[in-house]
């Protein structure tokens, strides 16, 4: 499976959204981890760190639900 077509995958709505609400999950745990401290002392925090903490988890998920999907479709 080439990487056009996982990409293709990754952002149809049966794998976006879901992954969507992974992400959200996942990402408001590591950002309460990871800049929680910061944010109680009302410290500047990094906006690029905030938005990987989505975007990581995103990708992970759906990229994940995507080879799923593509192997399934193969019948691996």
């Amino acid at each position: 499976m080439n990487l056009r077509a996982v990409l293709k995958l990754m952002v149809s709505g049966r794998i976006a959204r879901p992954a969507l609400k992974v992400a959200l999950v996942v990402g408001t745990v590591l950002n309460v981890i990871n800049n929680g401290g910061r944010i109680m002392a009302g410290q500047a925090v990094d906006p690029w760190h905030l938005v990987l903490n989505y975007l990581v988890p995103f990708c992970v998920s759906a990229y994940s639900a995507a080879r799923n999907e593509a192997a399934r479709e193969r019948g691996d």
